[in-house]
C-alpha cells in the first residue's frame, strides 16, 4: 500500500504550479513593477504616474518603472495594460479619459474598462485649467470666447489625443457655449503644450498639473480654472463660473488599475504601496504644489474606483449624447 507520506509533498508542488502557497505572496514583488502610462513625456499623466512610481517603489522594495506608450489619444497604451498578463507586474496609471470616458467616446469597441481593468485606486483629483499661448493676445476667457464666435475654425485648440480628457473638455466647452473651432490632436500633452508656446495652436485645456508650471513659466496663460473655488497657485485666475460659463466644471480623478483577473493578494499589496505612497511627505507636498488633491480614504481602494468607473462611463455617455459629440 502507497504511504501518504507522498501526499504533503504534492499537494505543495501543486500550489507552487498555481501561484497560490504562501510564498507567491510573499515573494511579489520579486522583480521591477511596470507602471505603464498611456501618453508621451510631459504631460499630467506622466507626471503624477512618476510620483507615483518613486513613492510605491520605496514601499515596495522594488523599482516602478514609467513606460509611456502613445498613440490614439489614450487607446494604445491601455490596450498594452489590457493585455498585459495579470501578474502584478505590469499595471495601468490612467484616468477619467482613459478608463472611463474612452467607452462615451467610442475609442475601442473592443475594450470595456468596467471588464477589462481591475481597478486598484483612485489617487489624485485634479481640477482643470484653459490656456492661452502668450503670442495669442488673449489674456481672459472672454476674449477667447469672442474670438471662437468670430472666427470659428480659425482658433485652435491642442488636444493631447482624440480619446483624452483634454479633448473631450475643448468639445465639450464648445457644445456649451453653441459653437465650434478646430480641435489639433497630438501624442500627449506635452507636445501640444510646446506648440501652444509656439503660437501654433490658439489654447489648451488641461489639468493642474501640466498648466501651474506652464502658466509661472510664461509658456502659456491661464484664463479660468474648474472647480468651486480659485486654486493658491494661481489666484490671479478666475473660476470658469466667475469668468461667464458656469456649465463648464470638469475634475478629473487619476487611478491605478491592472489588467482584468489580477488576483486580490496582489491587488492587496499594491494598494499598501499606493496608501504609503500617498502619505509620504514627498509626494503630499508635490501634490499639493500642482493643486492636486488626494481623495480621501473611503473614495480610494478597489470598490470605489469600480464604482466610480461605472458611473463615469454612464455620465460621459450621456454628455457625448446630449451635446451631440461624434465618438472618435
Amino acid at each position: 500500500m502507497r504511504s501518504a507520506a507522498w501526499r504533503p509533498a504534492l499537494l505543495l508542488g501543486l500550489a507552487a504550479l498555481i501561484g497560490i502557497g504562501p510564498a507567491a505572496a510573499q515573494d511579489y514583488p520579486n522583480r521591477t513593477v511596470t507602471l505603464i502610462v498611456p501618453s508621451a513625456p510631459g504631460g499630467t499623466l506622466d507626471a503624477l504616474a512618476r510620483l507615483m512610481a518613486q513613492g510605491m517603489g520605496a514601499d515596495l522594495g522594488r523599482t516602478v518603472v514609467v513606460e509611456n506608450v502613445s498613440g490614439a489619444g489614450s487607446v494604445v497604451g491601455t490596450q498594452r495594460l489590457v493585455r498585459s498578463d495579470p501578474d502584478g507586474y505590469t499595471i495601468g496609471f490612467g484616468n477619467l479619459g482613459s478608463m472611463a470616458a474612452t467607452v462615451a467616446l467610442g475609442a475601442d469597441p473592443n475594450f470595456d474598462p468596467r471588464r477589462d481593468l481591475t481597478p486598484i485606486s483612485i489617487v489624485a483629483n485634479v481640477p482643470m485649467v484653459i490656456a492661452a499661448g502668450p503670442r495669442s493676445g488673449i489674456r481672459d476667457l472672454g476674449t477667447l470666447i469672442e474670438r471662437i464666435r468670430t472666427r470659428g475654425e480659425e482658433v485652435t485648440f491642442g488636444t493631447p489625443g482624440t480619446n483624452t480628457t483634454g479633448h473631450l473638455a475643448p468639445a465639450y466647452l464648445l457644445s456649451i457655449l453653441g459653437t465650434k473651432a478646430m480641435l489639433v490632436p497630438y501624442r500627449g500633452a506635452g507636445p501640444a503644450m510646446s506648440d501652444l508656446a509656439a503660437g501654433t495652436v490658439t489654447a489648451v485645456i488641461d489639468q493642474t498639473v501640466t498648466m501651474i508650471p506652464a502658466h509661472q513659466g510664461r509658456t502659456a496663460v491661464a484664463l479660468a480654472v474648474t472647480g468651486s473655488s480659485r486654486i493658491a497657485q494661481l489666484p490671479e485666475v478666475p473660476t470658469f463660473a466667475e469668468a461667464g460659463v458656469p456649465g463648464f466644471d470638469m475634475v478629473i480623478w487619476n487611478a491605478i488599475a491592472g489588467p482584468a483577473n489580477l488576483p486580490q493578494a496582489r491587488v492587496d499589496r499594491l494598494l499598501k504601496a499606493i496608501d504609503a505612497a500617498l502619505a509620504s511627505p514627498a509626494v503630499a507636498t508635490r501634490f499639493a504644489d500642482l493643486a492636486t488633491t488626494i481623495p480621501p480614504p473611503a473614495e480610494r481602494g478597489p470598490a470605489a474606483m469600480r464604482e466610480r468607473i461605472a458611473s463615469d462611463v454612464t455620465r460621459w455617455t450621456e454628455v457625448v449624447s446630449r451635446a451631440g459629440l461624434a465618438p472618435r
